[in-house]
């Protein structure tokens, strides 16, 4: 079905959590958080999805995005243990893992309009306008979350040093 592999079922299901819980921490909390119980499940399906990618893909970038996601993942889940709880590693965890929300939902977005229909994909080439136009999309909303999240750590370390 859809054209995919036992091994990318195993990639598939297993990092699926990770776009609901990546989508609830940052509409419920405003950034993914390590801590609690759906940063912990969403570090492991993370990273079931970035290491069997390696196993899966057939585009080199996918293998850049992997490593890519590897690296936010421990950067952003270790920056509060390497720095302590420093304004810094606020910065380093949010603008990481916010990062790596992004680089799940490209190929996410990708690959399910590249295969669904089953049979007759809405994208049949990488340079489709509904392709680009979706990928435009989340970068728009990584720049404009991003965007927002600074601005409130921002505001509350202010509102810190005033306290």
């Amino acid at each position: 079905m859809f054209g995919i592999s036992p091994l990318g079922w195993i990639h598939t299901l297993g990092s699926l959590p990770a776009i609901p819980l990546g989508i609830y921490m940052l509409a419920r909390h405003g950034g993914i958080v390590p801590a609690s119980l759906p940063g912990k499940v969403y570090f492991v399906s993370m990273m079931i999805g970035a290491i069997t990618v390696f196993l899966v893909a057939h585009e080199p970038v996918g293998y850049i995005i992997a490593i890519l996601t590897i690296l936010l993942l421990f950067a952003g889940y270790g920056a509060e243990h390497l720095l302590g709880p420093t304004r810094k590693a606020r910065y380093i965890e949010t603008i990481c893992l916010s990062l790596s929300v992004f680089f799940l939902m490209v190929p996410t977005v990708t690959e399910t309009l590249r295969r669904v229909p089953d049979g007759h994909p809405f994208v049949t080439n990488l340079n489709s306008p509904l392709l680009l136009g979706a990928q435009g999309a989340l970068l728009v909303m990584l720049i404009v979350g991003l965007t927002v999240q600074i601005i409130y750590l921002v505001k509350r370390d202010k509102a810190a040093v005033r306290s």
